[in-house]
């Protein structure tokens, strides 16, 4: 019967069962490989992408806090903005660009990254203080008061920018009731 089989009149369906033989091996084969080599340890690729943005969130963040603390706000701007690329919601990138702002005296979008940030993390405390010389940067003493007492409120007793703070509450403070006061005539 093999005979037969093999031979003359039923040799297509020998080429057609070998045919589906060979699929099913070259198939099942590369499934096995492909099991073989994910399961060894090697990571997959969406742990390795997210592995590789965390380093890359992390040197651009140390990057631009030693630019800023450099005073080259030009280049921890460059550095913030690609960090803010990449983690939108992480509240001391914004923070952080804000204080480069400010540094280009560019106060209103430095108000407008603390004013993300405190939305991001209400407790975000150095976001009220740069807020607070944002405003003392456009004029606006009632918002910088409110600002840094807000500062005040949440920051701990020996906080060494306290007396600090301090001082521009009362140095806002009189100029708000300096202007205040009615003009003689």
């Amino acid at each position: 019967m093999a005979e037969h089989f093999l031979s003359g009149g039923r040799g297509r369906d020998a080429r057609i069962v070998g045919l589906v033989v060979t699929v099913l091996l070259v198939a099942g084969g590369g499934y096995l490989l492909d099991r073989w080599v994910n399961d060894s340890g090697r990571p997959d690729l969406a742990a390795h992408v997210d592995a590789k943005r965390k380093e890359e969130i992390d040197l651009r963040f140390k990057q631009g806090v030693i630019m800023l603390h450099a005073k080259q706000h030009e280049h921890a701007m460059t550095a913030f903005y690609r960090v803010l690329q990449l983690a939108p919601k992480m509240p001391e990138a914004h923070v952080n660009m804000g204080f480069a702002m400010l540094g280009q005296k560019r106060y209103k979008e430095a108000l407008g990254f603390f004013d993300s940030a405190t939305e991001i993390n209400h407790n975000q405390l150095n976001a009220y203080y740069g807020m607070a010389e944002a405003y003392e940067g456009l004029g606006d003493y009632r918002g910088a008061l409110e600002s840094m007492e807000a500062w005040l409120h949440r920051a701990k007793p020996d906080d060494p920018f306290r007396r600090r703070a301090e001082a521009a509450v009362w140095e806002w403070r009189e100029k708000l009731a300096k202007d205040a006061m009615p003009t003689a005539k």
